[in-house]
């Protein structure tokens, strides 16, 4: 029995949807072709939010997101909001790809045995969704974190003078120097914390999502659809069901993962203070004692309203973009949208 089923039947009660798209009825080459150029625009879009972040987290002075967006533009340009955006984008595709395969297959996997055991369904889209996250984003970080960590060091040149990061020429460079300086380590520095911050993260984001969507459906999907007899939701209300749910989720888990993300993004752009103990990069208890002396325990949610902003953003652009995508690349398209 396949879960997209049991979805369909259980929510035929509140709203008719459209018929959820599972792993197999997609054609694999659509996918990942279009999936690359759909994804590349929403981090084109997002990219400046993501700059501002990753620029309060590593200052040491406390500004506000707006001040350090003014001090980007005025002192580097328009081009400071994007540095390390090429090499950004290049290993977007690839770990995007990882990412997108290992949560199609896993969800579908998953979510097909924990019917057949007898779960409820909404516990088991549940479980399904949230192993489906976790497997997703500990496989996506094998390929991201390399990329993170040199798109971080571009993204910080010129912030704060009292960072020892090197000045970068571009992305091949950086990569170059990182790997001369501190070896394959220094490109998987922090790997540790970001499995810890993302994988959760991710757990509790998609299982977050398929419990929020449930309840949006049953309550603004029923409102938007009750003009109809048949109550069935059109392209338009799915979207918009979808975006509330994903910026919902998204949001939340911007709160619960953002101390983690923020030494998570400190391990990976400065360096040490102390060249004296042969260590080539901060540890996290060393991490952890500078932001408390720099500004207490809220030094942990610097970057927070830009966080909390792109998360939600991404989520809902994510998910209205992935739900798109696996529409457009479904190898039977007939009533997928009314």
């Amino acid at each position: 029995m396949n879960l997209s089923t049991v979805e369909e039947e259980s929510t035929d009660q509140i709203v008719h949807k459209p018929e959820e798209i599972d792993w197999q009825m997609l054609d694999k080459s659509k996918f990942f072709i279009l999936g690359a150029g759909l994804f590349s625009c929403v981090s084109a879009t997002l990219y400046p939010v993501v700059v501002l972040k990753t620029r309060q987290q590593v200052s040491s002075s406390h500004l506000s997101s707006l001040k350090t967006a003014f001090s980007i533009l005025r002192y580097e340009g328009f081009r400071g909001l994007y540095r390390g955006f090429g090499t950004s984008l290049i290993g977007t595709i690839p770990a995007r790809a990882v990412y997108m395969t290992a949560l199609e297959i896993t969800k579908s996997n998953v979510g097909t045995s924990t019917v057949n055991l007898g779960f409820p369904e909404p516990t088991a889209a549940a479980i399904a969704n949230a192993m489906a996250g976790l497997t997703a984003a500990l496989a996506a970080q094998v390929v991201w974190t390399p990329i993170d960590v040199v798109s971080q060091r571009l993204m910080v040149q010129g912030n704060d003078k009292s960072l020892k990061s090197c000045k970068y020429m571009n992305g091949i460079d950086a990569f170059r120097k990182i790997l001369n300086t501190d070896g394959p380590r220094g490109l998987y520095r922090g790997f540790g914390i970001s499995v810890m911050t993302y994988a959760p993260s991710n757990a509790v984001w998609w299982a977050s999502y398929s419990v929020v969507q449930r309840l949006v459906w049953g309550g603004i999907g029923s409102y938007l659809c009750k003009k109809d007899d048949d109550m069935i939701a059109d392209s338009r209300t799915v979207m918009a069901v979808q975006g509330v749910s994903a910026a919902m989720a998204g949001g939340v888990s911007a709160l619960v993962t953002m101390p983690l993300d923020t030494i998570k993004t400190r391990l990976q752009v400065l360096d040490n203070s102390d060249d004296n103990n042969g260590r080539k990069g901060p540890t996290i208890g060393q991490t952890v004692r500078n932001l408390v002396r720099e500004g207490g325990w809220m030094a942990f949610y610097r970057g927070l309203g830009p966080r909390w902003a792109s998360m939600s953003m991404s989520a809902t652009t994510m998910i209205t973009t992935y739900e798109l995508l696996k529409r457009l690349s479904t190898k039977n398209q007939e009533n997928l949208i009314p």
